[in-house]
């Protein structure tokens, strides 16, 4: 039987947390913040934010009724995703960021999910639009990805201290990805795409340089070729034409990029 959140006594309703970490969104978050009026309390740290975005996130807390805003500077992506962990109070978290909407499909899946799970994390489907083209095939190695685990019971995740993609370490069971996907608007169009590449390649250089690594050239190279198929083959990025191609060749660049970054800059 269908159990509708609603129904349910509240005593026996698991709470859900819903985190966001915003750096100058407010161009993206109204729409972001008005598909998660199904959460019980939002979170949202704030990294060295200068325009609209504290308004907007305290507004959105306000009619929600419970949650914080959290200001100050994050520049590790780990770093602010953990603050924004250890300062929610539900039974379960959803990360979201501000690019991403989440439709009512996956809001009442969600709902029933968490109501029911005998899990500990559930990952989420990712379709990711570019423009106004959603593209479903080819993503993969470190730029981008179809699939996500960001609904989990509190105190089970822990993110790791790097810049970009940092490594995420989970205690308990993991469950069954959930069938609605949330809708990734990811990139605006190709020099939005390029400027991306460029942002993640910046950090990725400065992780390398602190934990002291190099790759070597060579390997990168290699990754070049290798993570084009994984993407374009593999993750069948061919499906989708030209922008198949593209992904699968941002894919393959972002290591080398980072590499050389590392080994030439030194900031």
């Amino acid at each position: 039987m269908r159990v509708e959140r609603a129904s349910m006594p509240e005593s026996f309703a698991p709470r859900l947390s819903v985190l966001m970490c915003v750096h100058n969104e407010e161009a993206r978050l109204p729409d972001c913040l008005a598909h998660l009026s199904f959460a019980d309390e939002l979170v949202v740290v704030l990294d060295r934010c200068t325009d609209g975005s504290k308004a907007i996130a305290d507004a959105a807390v306000a009619r929600i009724g419970a949650g914080r805003v959290i200001e100050g500077a994050f520049p590790r992506e780990g770093d602010r995703r953990n603050a924004a962990l250890g300062a929610a109070t539900g039974d379960w978290m959803l990360e979201v960021d501000a690019d991403e909407h989440i439709p009512r499909a996956l809001a009442a899946e969600i709902r029933r999910t968490i109501a029911s799970s005998c899990f500990d994390r559930h990952p989420l489907r990712v379709d990711n639009i570019i423009g106004e083209r959603r593209v479903r095939y080819g993503w993969g190695a470190h730029f981008g990805t179809s699939q996500v685990d960001r609904l989990t019971r509190r105190h089970i995740k822990q993110w790791g201290n790097q810049r970009v993609h940092p490594e995420v370490v989970y205690q308990g069971t993991k469950g069954p990805v959930l069938g609605t996907p949330l809708l990734h608007y990811v990139d605006r169009d190709i020099s939005d795409m390029i400027r991306r590449l460029d942002r993640y390649s910046t950090a990725r250089a400065a992780d390398l340089r602190d934990a002291g690594i190099d790759e070597g050239l060579g390997r990168n190279i290699r990754r070049v070729f290798s993570r084009f198929y994984k993407c374009f083959v593999r993750r069948k990025g061919y499906r989708e034409g030209q922008w198949g191609f593209l992904i699968a060749l941002m894919a393959g660049l972002y290591p080398l990029l980072s590499h050389l970054k590392a080994r030439l800059e030194r900031q």
